[in-house]
Protein backbone atom coordinates (compact mmCIF):
# COMPACT_ATOMS: atom_id res chain seq x y z
CA UNK A 1 0.00 0.00 0.00
CA UNK A 2 1.24 3.44 -0.89
CA UNK A 3 2.53 6.29 1.71
CA UNK A 4 2.81 4.19 5.19
CA UNK A 5 6.41 3.73 5.28
CA UNK A 6 7.87 5.97 7.61
CA UNK A 7 4.45 7.02 9.38
CA UNK A 8 4.47 6.79 12.90
CA UNK A 9 1.38 5.49 14.09
CA UNK A 10 -0.28 5.09 17.53
CA UNK A 11 -2.29 2.27 18.22
CA UNK A 12 -4.35 2.79 21.21
CA UNK A 13 -5.46 -0.93 22.57
CA UNK A 14 -2.52 -2.54 20.60
CA UNK A 15 -2.15 -5.69 22.94
CA UNK A 16 -3.92 -8.21 21.64
CA UNK A 17 -6.81 -9.07 18.76
CA UNK A 18 -7.52 -6.37 16.83
CA UNK A 19 -5.00 -3.91 17.83
CA UNK A 20 -2.24 -6.08 17.81
CA UNK A 21 -2.76 -7.34 14.40
CA UNK A 22 -2.66 -4.18 13.09
CA UNK A 23 -0.10 -2.59 14.91
CA UNK A 24 2.25 -6.19 12.63
CA UNK A 25 -0.05 -5.15 9.59
CA UNK A 26 0.77 -1.57 9.51
CA UNK A 27 4.73 -2.77 10.29
CA UNK A 28 4.78 -4.83 7.75
CA UNK A 29 3.80 -1.70 5.18
CA UNK A 30 6.88 0.23 6.65
CA UNK A 31 5.07 2.26 9.42
CA UNK A 32 6.65 2.58 13.07
CA UNK A 33 4.13 2.06 15.49
CA UNK A 34 3.78 3.12 19.58
CA UNK A 35 1.70 -0.43 20.80
CA UNK A 36 -0.44 1.62 24.09
CA UNK A 37 -2.28 -0.43 26.40
CA UNK A 38 -3.02 -1.04 29.61
CA UNK A 39 -2.22 -4.25 29.55
CA UNK A 40 1.77 -3.73 29.07
CA UNK A 41 2.92 -7.23 29.05
CA UNK A 42 0.50 -7.59 26.42
CA UNK A 43 2.06 -4.60 24.75
CA UNK A 44 4.81 -5.50 24.86
CA UNK A 45 4.25 -9.00 23.41
CA UNK A 46 3.24 -6.99 20.76
CA UNK A 47 5.79 -5.14 19.92
CA UNK A 48 8.32 -7.58 20.11
CA UNK A 49 6.76 -9.28 17.54
CA UNK A 50 6.91 -6.61 15.44
CA UNK A 51 10.88 -5.76 16.05
CA UNK A 52 11.35 -9.60 15.93
CA UNK A 53 10.20 -9.39 12.11
CA UNK A 54 12.30 -6.64 11.17
CA UNK A 55 9.34 -3.40 11.58
CA UNK A 56 9.92 -0.57 14.75
CA UNK A 57 7.81 -0.67 17.78
CA UNK A 58 7.71 0.30 21.12
CA UNK A 59 5.20 -0.16 24.23
CA UNK A 60 3.62 2.06 26.46
CA UNK A 61 1.25 1.81 29.44
CA UNK A 62 -1.95 3.78 28.90
CA UNK A 63 -5.31 4.17 30.34
CA UNK A 64 -8.16 5.52 27.73
CA UNK A 65 -9.90 6.82 30.98
CA UNK A 66 -6.78 8.78 32.14
CA UNK A 67 -6.50 12.20 30.51
CA UNK A 68 -3.06 12.17 31.70
CA UNK A 69 -2.38 8.65 30.88
CA UNK A 70 -3.53 9.91 27.20
CA UNK A 71 -1.48 13.22 27.33
CA UNK A 72 1.90 10.80 28.12
CA UNK A 73 1.26 8.65 25.46
CA UNK A 74 1.00 11.00 22.60
CA UNK A 75 4.19 13.24 24.29
CA UNK A 76 5.91 9.67 24.36
CA UNK A 77 5.40 8.73 20.78
CA UNK A 78 6.71 12.80 19.79
CA UNK A 79 9.82 12.02 21.87
CA UNK A 80 10.49 8.70 20.19
CA UNK A 81 9.61 9.41 16.57
CA UNK A 82 10.24 13.39 16.39
CA UNK A 83 6.51 13.19 15.60
CA UNK A 84 3.19 11.44 14.84
CA UNK A 85 1.18 10.78 11.71
CA UNK A 86 -1.62 8.62 12.78
CA UNK A 87 -4.30 7.06 15.44
CA UNK A 88 -6.22 4.09 16.11
CA UNK A 89 -8.42 3.67 18.77
CA UNK A 90 -8.80 0.22 19.52
CA UNK A 91 -9.53 0.16 23.11
CA UNK A 92 -12.71 -0.85 24.80
CA UNK A 93 -13.84 -1.64 28.24
CA UNK A 94 -14.24 -5.85 27.62
CA UNK A 95 -14.44 -6.76 31.15
CA UNK A 96 -17.01 -8.46 33.45
CA UNK A 97 -17.73 -6.01 35.44
CA UNK A 98 -18.83 -3.60 32.73
CA UNK A 99 -19.61 -4.97 29.60
CA UNK A 100 -20.68 -8.33 31.83
CA UNK A 101 -23.22 -5.95 33.37
CA UNK A 102 -24.83 -3.73 30.57
CA UNK A 103 -28.16 -5.03 31.08
CA UNK A 104 -31.89 -3.78 29.14
CA UNK A 105 -32.96 -0.31 30.44
CA UNK A 106 -34.74 -1.70 32.86
CA UNK A 107 -31.82 -3.42 35.07
CA UNK A 108 -28.89 -0.69 34.29
CA UNK A 109 -26.58 0.06 36.50
CA UNK A 110 -25.77 4.06 36.21
CA UNK A 111 -22.16 3.30 37.14
CA UNK A 112 -21.60 0.50 34.13
CA UNK A 113 -22.96 3.28 31.33
CA UNK A 114 -20.55 5.87 33.30
CA UNK A 115 -17.52 3.62 32.80
CA UNK A 116 -18.27 2.56 29.36
CA UNK A 117 -18.64 5.89 28.31
CA UNK A 118 -15.37 7.00 29.81
CA UNK A 119 -13.45 4.80 28.17
CA UNK A 120 -15.49 3.72 24.87
CA UNK A 121 -16.27 7.04 23.61
CA UNK A 122 -14.82 9.90 25.94
CA UNK A 123 -11.27 7.93 25.83
CA UNK A 124 -11.85 8.08 22.31
CA UNK A 125 -12.49 11.99 22.14
CA UNK A 126 -9.49 12.40 24.03
CA UNK A 127 -7.04 10.63 22.44
CA UNK A 128 -8.02 12.27 18.90
CA UNK A 129 -7.80 15.69 20.87
CA UNK A 130 -4.36 15.18 21.92
CA UNK A 131 -3.48 14.08 18.62
CA UNK A 132 -5.09 16.51 16.51
CA UNK A 133 -2.63 19.68 17.18
CA UNK A 134 0.43 17.55 16.00
CA UNK A 135 -1.23 16.39 12.68
CA UNK A 136 -2.63 19.80 12.03
CA UNK A 137 0.63 21.36 12.93
CA UNK A 138 2.18 19.14 9.93
CA UNK A 139 -0.96 19.86 7.38
CA UNK A 140 -2.44 16.33 7.72
CA UNK A 141 -2.62 12.76 9.18
CA UNK A 142 -5.08 10.31 10.22
CA UNK A 143 -7.20 8.91 12.70
CA UNK A 144 -9.35 5.30 12.32
CA UNK A 145 -11.61 4.65 15.10
CA UNK A 146 -13.63 1.59 16.16
CA UNK A 147 -16.83 1.37 16.09
CA UNK A 148 -19.31 -2.06 16.05
CA UNK A 149 -22.18 -3.50 14.49
CA UNK A 150 -23.83 -3.32 17.80
CA UNK A 151 -24.39 0.37 17.14
CA UNK A 152 -26.95 -0.21 14.96
CA UNK A 153 -28.27 -3.88 15.56
CA UNK A 154 -30.40 -3.07 17.98
CA UNK A 155 -29.20 -6.07 20.94
CA UNK A 156 -31.90 -6.75 23.69
CA UNK A 157 -29.13 -6.05 26.23
CA UNK A 158 -25.41 -4.07 26.11
CA UNK A 159 -27.56 -0.76 25.37
CA UNK A 160 -24.57 1.24 26.82
CA UNK A 161 -21.76 -0.71 24.73
CA UNK A 162 -24.17 0.00 21.34
CA UNK A 163 -24.56 3.70 22.12
CA UNK A 164 -21.36 4.38 22.95
CA UNK A 165 -20.47 2.76 19.77
CA UNK A 166 -22.92 5.22 17.77
CA UNK A 167 -21.12 7.88 19.94
CA UNK A 168 -17.93 6.76 18.20
CA UNK A 169 -19.68 7.13 14.68
CA UNK A 170 -20.70 10.63 15.40
CA UNK A 171 -17.04 11.72 16.39
CA UNK A 172 -15.79 10.11 13.39
CA UNK A 173 -18.13 12.23 11.35
CA UNK A 174 -17.56 15.18 13.20
CA UNK A 175 -13.56 15.18 13.29
CA UNK A 176 -14.02 14.86 9.33
CA UNK A 177 -16.15 17.48 8.87
CA UNK A 178 -14.32 19.72 11.11
CA UNK A 179 -10.93 19.00 9.71
CA UNK A 180 -10.93 17.38 6.46
CA UNK A 181 -10.13 20.59 4.39
CA UNK A 182 -7.32 20.88 6.51
CA UNK A 183 -5.69 17.27 5.70
CA UNK A 184 -6.83 15.54 8.59
CA UNK A 185 -8.99 12.07 7.39
CA UNK A 186 -11.23 10.32 9.97
CA UNK A 187 -13.04 6.59 9.33
CA UNK A 188 -14.38 4.37 11.66
CA UNK A 189 -14.44 0.67 10.83
CA UNK A 190 -17.26 -1.65 12.77
CA UNK A 191 -16.40 -5.34 12.99
CA UNK A 192 -18.86 -8.10 13.49
CA UNK A 193 -18.14 -11.25 15.46
CA UNK A 194 -14.81 -11.28 15.42
CA UNK A 195 -12.85 -13.94 17.36
CA UNK A 196 -10.27 -12.40 19.11
CA UNK A 197 -8.02 -13.29 22.16
CA UNK A 198 -10.15 -10.81 24.72
CA UNK A 199 -13.59 -11.87 23.03
CA UNK A 200 -12.66 -15.92 23.31
CA UNK A 201 -11.10 -15.74 26.29
CA UNK A 202 -13.96 -13.67 28.73
CA UNK A 203 -16.56 -15.94 26.36
CA UNK A 204 -18.02 -12.16 25.27
CA UNK A 205 -19.12 -14.00 21.77
CA UNK A 206 -19.93 -17.10 23.01
CA UNK A 207 -20.97 -20.48 21.34
CA UNK A 208 -24.58 -19.47 20.84
CA UNK A 209 -23.62 -16.17 19.55
CA UNK A 210 -21.36 -17.35 17.15
CA UNK A 211 -24.28 -19.56 15.73
CA UNK A 212 -26.02 -17.12 15.02
CA UNK A 213 -23.75 -14.88 13.56
CA UNK A 214 -22.66 -17.40 10.97
CA UNK A 215 -26.52 -17.58 10.69
CA UNK A 216 -27.49 -14.24 9.76
CA UNK A 217 -23.93 -13.18 7.64
CA UNK A 218 -23.11 -14.08 4.21
CA UNK A 219 -19.83 -15.42 4.68
CA UNK A 220 -18.82 -18.67 5.38
CA UNK A 221 -16.73 -18.03 8.65
CA UNK A 222 -16.65 -15.84 11.34
CA UNK A 223 -13.52 -12.96 11.45
CA UNK A 224 -10.20 -13.07 12.81
CA UNK A 225 -8.30 -9.97 13.68
CA UNK A 226 -6.45 -9.58 10.33
CA UNK A 227 -9.61 -9.22 8.80
CA UNK A 228 -9.87 -5.49 10.50
CA UNK A 229 -5.70 -5.23 10.44
CA UNK A 230 -6.18 -5.02 6.69
CA UNK A 231 -8.72 -2.62 6.13
CA UNK A 232 -7.59 -0.31 9.03
CA UNK A 233 -3.90 -0.45 7.03
CA UNK A 234 -5.45 0.77 3.59
CA UNK A 235 -7.59 2.91 5.69
CA UNK A 236 -4.41 4.50 7.02
CA UNK A 237 -2.85 4.51 3.18
CA UNK A 238 -2.37 6.92 0.55
CA UNK A 239 -4.88 4.64 -1.29
CA UNK A 240 -7.91 5.40 0.91
CA UNK A 241 -7.07 9.19 0.77
CA UNK A 242 -10.40 9.80 -0.86
CA UNK A 243 -12.06 8.37 2.11
CA UNK A 244 -13.05 10.66 4.55
CA UNK A 245 -16.15 10.49 7.44
CA UNK A 246 -17.46 7.08 7.10
CA UNK A 247 -17.92 3.94 9.18
CA UNK A 248 -16.79 0.85 7.12
CA UNK A 249 -18.90 -2.60 8.30
CA UNK A 250 -16.32 -4.97 8.01
CA UNK A 251 -18.67 -8.51 9.63
CA UNK A 252 -18.72 -10.95 7.38
CA UNK A 253 -22.32 -9.25 5.54
CA UNK A 254 -24.01 -9.67 8.40
CA UNK A 255 -25.57 -5.96 7.93
CA UNK A 256 -26.04 -4.56 4.90
CA UNK A 257 -25.98 -1.23 4.81
CA UNK A 258 -25.56 1.75 1.74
Amino acid sequence: MRGLRGKRIIIAGGATGIGAATAERLAEEGASVVVGDINLAGAEATAKRVSGAGGTAFAWKFDLSDEDSIRELVDRTVTKFGGVDGLYNVGADLSPDTIGRDADLLGMDPAVWRRTYDVNLLGYALTCRTVLPHLLGQRGGVIVNTSSQAAWGGEPERPAYASSKAGINALTRHIASRWGKEGIRCNAVAPGAVMGETQLRMGIIDEQMQAMALQMQRSPRLGVPSDLANAVTFLFSDDAEWINGQTWSICGGISLRE
